[in-house]
């Protein structure tokens, strides 16, 4: 601002404001609240808890169940770092006394728990719906398919590594077990299908969706678990307010950057810059999907979708590129990056429930970064497998 010399106070607060003032990322605060109260409430115990019973007996279940109770929590709070942490504080220490390999089993965990940021109530996909215009119910429906093929990928590298470290069997649970064990979470897995129903058939927005959930999971977390007292609720709700203030005021600042990158005429010279690529689609995606990459590794999620949208978005739709699937694909490119150095904030977290050095913590996840990374080059090249089960769903 300074150089530009447009400094103003009054412009700098005004944005700030204005950048916050929608009503769509009123989802953000209410699926936070969600997901903390889930964790306090016995959710995310019994939602860990099912998967174990149904494949924890096979070699290395235990990794199987932190991807499959990852896909359950991303479908419930729709926050990487909020999932991967409850799920991490289950299992690592089961994981560490089974004697499976820490940065091995670290890692899968840290990459199961980006799918959050893909199936809905996804807080990124709500973050760049707000940035492009786009309606958040399709984004939600389109991050549905490819957030369980991220899933299915992770557990098949998870297979072959089993098999090559010849890990333990957890003993198998009886039907009598495993009734028990669905009876007991039928309450946190009703959650998803209340969600995602109820935007699909037009009954509420994403953001009432939000409230739905924050509403039902303290329901049952007092009412019917009874694990959460209203003493506990006060540091559920100061946990919320911490990571919403966080998230909210990257979505301010970033209105600030997004102001003055267009005054500075930055979207403008993107757009000469690739122009002559307009005409290949293909090749600019590519293009694109390379520069995304390369600055989401050093940015984190939120800021990268508010500043690099509102500059690439015009581009896409000049090149007759599908906007939810650029939208799908520019999510999926960030959340792999929460996994890789040197920011790679999930990971980070995984550190800190496992005790672990990040440098090992990067060696155990390579495996899954790199078949990630695999599978998102799948997507460039046959697009159908995330445009077509939408399609099917609409």
């Amino acid at each position: 601002m300074f150089w530009m010399d447009i400094f103003d106070v009054q412009i700098l607060a005004q944005t700030l404001v204005n950048g916050a003032d929608s009503f769509s990322l009123l989802a953000i605060p209410f699926f936070v609240l969600a997901g903390e109260i889930m964790n306090a409430g016995g959710l995310s115990q019994r939602i860990v808890d099912l998967p174990m019973k149904l494949v924890g007996h096979r070699p290395g279940g235990l990794g199987y169940v932190g991807v499959l109770a990852a896909m359950i929590m991303a479908s419930l709070s729709g926050s990487a770092v909020a999932d991967t942490a409850a799920v991490a504080a289950l299992l690592v220490p089961m994981m560490r006394q089974a004697n499976y390999p820490v940065n091995r089993a670290a890692g899968l965990i840290g990459s199961g728990g980006i799918i959050a940021a893909i199936i809905p109530p996804s807080i990124p996909l709500i973050i760049f719906g707000v940035s492009s215009g786009l309606s958040i119910s399709k984004l939600f429906m389109a991050g549905i398919a490819p957030g369980i093929m991220m899933g299915v990928t992770l557990m098949v590298t998870w297979w072959w590594q089993a098999k090559r470290l010849n890990l333990p069997c957890q003993p198998k649970a009886s039907l009598r077990e495993v009734w028990q064990s669905l009876v007991s979470g039928i309450w946190a897995l009703f959650l998803p299908i209340i969600i995602i129903g109820g935007f699909r058939s037009g009954l509420f927005t994403p953001t009432e969706a939000g409230a739905v959930a924050a509403f039902y999971a303290l329901f049952v977390s007092v009412v019917v678990y009874r694990e959460m007292t209203f003493s506990t609720l006060y540091h559920v709700l100061i946990n919320a307010a911490k990571t919403t203030s966080v998230v909210m005021f990257l979505v301010a600042s970033a209105a600030v950057s997004a102001w003055l990158i267009t005054i500075a005429e930055l979207p403008m010279m993107v757009s000469e810059l690739l122009q002559p690529l307009v005409d290949s689609p293909r090749l600019l995606f590519i293009v694109i999907m390379l520069a995304i990459m390369v600055i989401s590794t050093v940015m984190d999620l939120t800021p990268t979708v508010l500043i690099l949208t509102p500059v690439l978005m015009p581009l896409v739709k000049e090149a007759g590129i599908d906007p939810v699937y650029f939208g799908i694909m520019f999510i999926i490119n960030c959340s792999i990056s929460l996994i890789t150095p040197p920011v790679g904030n999930v990971l980070n977290v995984v550190c800190g429930v496992a005790k672990l050095k990040f440098d090992d913590a990067v060696k155990g996840v390579a495996p899954y970064v790199m078949v990630l990374f695999m599978l998102l080059a799948l997507f460039i090249f046959i697009p159908e497998l995330i445009t077509a089960p939408l399609k099917w769903m609409s």
